[in-house]
């Protein structure tokens, strides 16, 4: 679960006014709070103490009593609210970096949902939530959210892109699908997605047999995303694939590094390479490779070694997998 203080970030501080009682203006922004941009807090050099972040401590006391209209909190030398404004003059953001869903063609029909009915049960990393909401009929519906802070322009790209991408892919039982667009509360802008959650883990930290048929399922479904779609997914790794234990099937996420066509591609991200990677990290638990970068790996490094030593429990021989 993220920690409180982790909400927030401060920009840094400004002081106004005369040198014996300046007024700093001081701004924090919340990567997860409901309008995603930015808020003033204001007060006296009394309180607000320079090198200090105690900003964020008072920005966080307030933050989910507030109306994602407020653009700016003045508060006491005892950090207790003194007013808010609602002036959009005050409003330091710096770009909005989400568009309005009524002007995004692409997105036209997706089903969506606003960001405060999602109910945070975990985070599973940075702009990734575990979280719930109820559907239409009442259904409790567990997801995984991702987002991005606005303040990471390549970031939001990325998302954008894997958004659009994900909604594009048609049904396939080893993809973690699209479920919905998730809008903020206030102008319907888009600041994320979700996808149904697999509770299975992912292949690098579940301590199951590997199975031969996961290979298989695996080399199936990058025929299809490269030879069908023309989708390079780029990021194939143990990280990215999660057991489907309803299915017993692997599922495919992580679309952010995706190519589309020629579009995007990344020198040393092919999937083939993926592949090999990942089954012999798989079979020998042998990590290494997974800390250089892509472009300096090559997949001659792990296929012309004679013999593949099993560090992991296996349903077929180590032979099958490499000779298939």
């Amino acid at each position: 679960m993220i920690e409180p203080r982790d909400r927030f970030f401060s920009e840094g501080q400004c002081y106004f006014g005369p040198s014996e009682n300046p007024r700093p203006k001081l701004i924090a922004t919340s990567g997860i709070g409901t309008d995603y941009g930015w808020s003033e807090s204001k007060g006296t050099a009394k309180l607000f103490l320079p090198d200090e972040d105690i900003e964020i401590q008072i920005l966080a006391r307030f933050a989910d009593y507030l109306s994602p209209e407020v653009r700016a909190i003045t508060v006491d030398d005892n950090g207790l609210s003194d007013g808010v404004s609602t002036d959009p003059e005050e409003d330091d953001t710096l770009f909005i970096a989400y568009l309005p869903f009524s002007n995004i063609d692409s997105l036209v029909n997706s089903c969506t949902i606003q960001c405060s009915k999602l109910q945070e049960l975990d985070r599973h990393g940075p702009g990734v939530d575990l979280s719930t909401y109820n559907d239409e009929l009442g259904v409790p519906q567990k997801i995984v959210f991702k987002f991005t802070p606005p303040e990471k322009p390549q970031r939001v790209q990325m998302a954008w892109d894997e958004l659009n991408l994900l909604k594009s892919i048609p049904p396939h039982p080893n993809i973690v699908h699209f479920d919905r667009v998730v809008l903020e509360d206030v102008k319907s802008r888009v600041i994320g997605f979700t996808t149904k959650y697999i509770s299975g883990g992912t292949l690098d930290k579940i301590n199951l047999p590997s199975r031969f048929e996961w290979l298989k399922q695996l080399t199936q479904l990058v025929d299809f995303l490269n030879l069908e779609l023309g989708i390079m997914h780029q990021d194939i790794a143990p990280r990215n694939l999660l057991i489907d234990l309803d299915t017993h099937k692997i599922r495919l996420f992580g679309f952010d590094w995706a190519a589309c066509g020629k579009k995007r591609l990344l020198d040393g991200r092919d999937d083939v390479a993926g592949v090999v990677f990942t089954i012999y990290e798989l079979i020998t638990n042998d990590r290494p490779f997974a800390g250089i970068p892509h472009r300096d790996r090559n997949i001659h490094t792990v296929q012309s070694l004679s013999e593949w030593t099993c560090n992991r429990e296996l349903d077929s021989e180590v032979s099958t997998f490499g000779n298939f």
